[in-house]
């Protein structure tokens, strides 16, 4: 059993849905490892982690807009605003998804399926360096 870790960093421009399911592909096949566990994880509480179609560009429109609803940015609303109006709303939304994703890697490669992604869900206004965690375990 062999083990490897990463660290990417993403860059976000807003808040939104960005893929990067070619970068962990790409560095999963420079670790040749043909059977195993991919752990992806995100440094941050105002950001989290989504596994979700990346064919249809109105799935992430939509997904995107279901969250504004849920976690508006309403200055009245929360006493947590030390970064602005998006604080508190980024930190629900990063509790009501994920910061840790398990893949299992088959055949050398992440086992998603034809039209999943991995994407880092930004959820803060302004832009951001985010760092992405990856630790493979397999032979």
């Amino acid at each position: 059993m062999r083990q490897f870790t990463q660290v990417l960093s993403i860059r976000t421009t807003r808040r939104g849905l960005v893929e990067f399911t070619r970068e962990v592909r790409a560095w999963v096949d420079a670790q040749h490892v043909t059977t195993g566990l991919l752990t992806i994880f995100c440094k941050h509480t105002s950001a989290s982690l989504l596994i979700q179609e990346n064919a249809a560009r109105e799935v992430r429109t939509d997904l995107e807009a279901f969250f504004e609803q849920i976690a508006p940015e309403d200055p009245d609303r929360y006493e947590h605003d030390d970064e602005g109006p998006d604080d508190m709303p980024a930190h629900l939304r990063t509790a009501l998804t994920q910061v840790q994703l398990s893949i299992p890697v088959l055949d050398g490669e992440p086992a998603l399926g034809t039209w999943q992604g991995i994407y880092l869900f930004e959820h803060r206004q302004r832009p951001h360096q985010r760092e992405i965690v990856l630790h493979l375990l397999g032979e």
